[in-house]
């Protein structure tokens, strides 16, 4: 019982998949939710109507058209973080348990670009008065998936139904502030496959 009781107590943790487009970040961050047995988010989806009608029309946004989007998908882990917990109380379950059987440490797996430090720490809550849950109560990890820009490119040309085209690509690169070095980030390669990507994450995040 007294095991039972520390491991309630480990918090929750938000894990961000970012890149570039045509990375792949949905792709991996449902794989590693489903691997950690975490909810999966697709930060695209949080995304306010005129941030998707501006890419659409090929415009790149702009940090004030970001900033807000990027406090909701923070806002929006916490949440989620919140409920798992209120459920594993109200249940008596053991961190983020699935039939009963415990899984590790509870969280949730979102994808999002992240390509500017500024916009890193906005999702890890630090600079924000009203988060509560910055740096212990949820802490958060980076999966970075890197790959040259003719990958890329290519991987985009042949994808159809997204918002994001092709040709914004280099403005993202132009973007993107490495975060290779940054704590608690982890890099994996575009042109593993998924499957590596996910056991190499999960190795380095040991969560």
């Amino acid at each position: 019982m007294a095991v039972q009781t520390l491991q309630t107590l480990i918090p929750p943790v938000l894990i961000i998949v970012m890149g570039v487009s045509g990375t792949g970040k949905s792709t991996l961050g449902a794989a590693l939710a489903a691997a950690l047995h975490m909810p999966y988010i697709d930060g695209d989806d949080l995304h306010p109507r005129a941030n998707v009608d501006k890419m659409a029309a090929g415009c790149p946004l702009t940090d004030a058209d970001r900033e807000p989007w990027l406090r909701v998908i923070r806002k929006t882990a916490e949440r989620v973080a919140r409920e798992q917990a209120e459920a594993r109380a109200q249940n008596g379950t053991v961190n983020g348990a699935v039939n009963g059987k415990a899984t590790g440490t509870p969280g949730v797996v979102i994808a999002c670009s992240a390509l500017k430090r500024a916009y890193r720490d906005m999702l890890r809550g630090v600079g924000d008065a009203s988060n509560t849950t910055a740096a212990t109560g949820l802490p958060t990890y980076f999966v970075f998936i890197e790959g040259s820009r003719e990958v890329l490119m290519d991987r985009m040309l042949k994808r159809s139904g997204h918002f994001m085209k092709a040709t914004m690509l280099d403005s993202q690169l132009n973007t993107l502030e490495n975060p290779a070095g940054e704590e608690g980030v982890v890099v994996v390669s575009v042109e593993d496959s998924t499957v590596a990507q996910v056991d190499k994450a999960v190795e380095a995040l040991k969560v």
